[in-house]
């Protein structure tokens, strides 16, 4: 029998993820009971897997002793790609710095997987699971050599909310943009060790999405 431990972990995960992919809105409310039924685990486990993502931000006590998804705005979104840019900046600088063959090599095995991972064809209204993991990777790979463990669970968090509104956007967020050719450059960048256009490049290609991002999702003000 699974441990109540591992139940809860694996109610985080999947709700995490339901989430992450706006299969769960923005502010929509979770039942309990029929999550709870859905992953074959108890109350408790989805309970305790929603107060953790309660401390992370992705979800919201709701006023009816339930929950609900985390809902979105451009005043969070801008803030968001405030923090996530300082963040992430130092995160490669420091993996630049400090980085050694096994990142480098870390760095162009993901870049290889994101160029073969399928990218979102017109017509689709949703980024694929597997460009999605792969974009991840890629992104993580970049600051994996990062020493400082606090900007590195910084880094993965801030990077997991840029993701909810990123999915929310849906392959908009891609449109008119030769995405391939930024990731490209950013690659290069980082392993020429060319700190300063590296930080420059992921600035520029953050800041691209989230533009588009708040231009595709509609997303209002609080209380708009």
């Amino acid at each position: 029998m699974p441990r109540p431990s591992s139940l809860t972990e694996r109610a985080y995960r999947e709700v995490r993820k339901e989430l992450l992919t706006c299969r769960l809105a923005p502010g929509e409310r979770l039942n309990i009971k029929d999550t709870a039924d859905m992953l074959g685990v108890s109350l408790g486990a989805v309970r305790e897997a929603l107060s953790r993502l309660t401390s992370e931000g992705f979800v919201l006590p709701d006023k009816q002793r339930g929950f609900r998804a985390a809902p979105t705005s451009i005043d969070e979104l801008q803030d968001l790609v405030r923090v996530r840019l300082d963040v992430e900046r130092k995160c490669l600088r420091r993996s630049i710095k400090v980085g050694d063959a096994a990142w480098e090599d870390a760095v162009i095995a993901a870049g290889e997987a994101l160029n073969r991972a399928s990218l979102p064809s017109e017509g689709m209204d949703r980024i694929g699971e597997e460009y999605s993991e792969a974009h991840s990777a890629f992104h993580a790979a970049l600051v994996s050599a990062c020493d400082s463990p606090w900007l590195g669970k910084l880094r993965e968090l801030l990077y997991s909310q840029s993701e909810r509104y990123r999915q929310g956007a849906g392959i908009l967020v891609l449109a008119e943009r030769d995405v391939a050719d930024e990731h490209e450059k950013l690659k290069d960048a980082a392993l020429a060790r060319d700190g300063d256009r590296a930080a420059a490049l992921l600035e520029d290609h953050i800041i691209k999405t989230a533009s588009a991002i708040a231009a595709a999702a509609k997303l209002s003000r609080p209380g708009g």
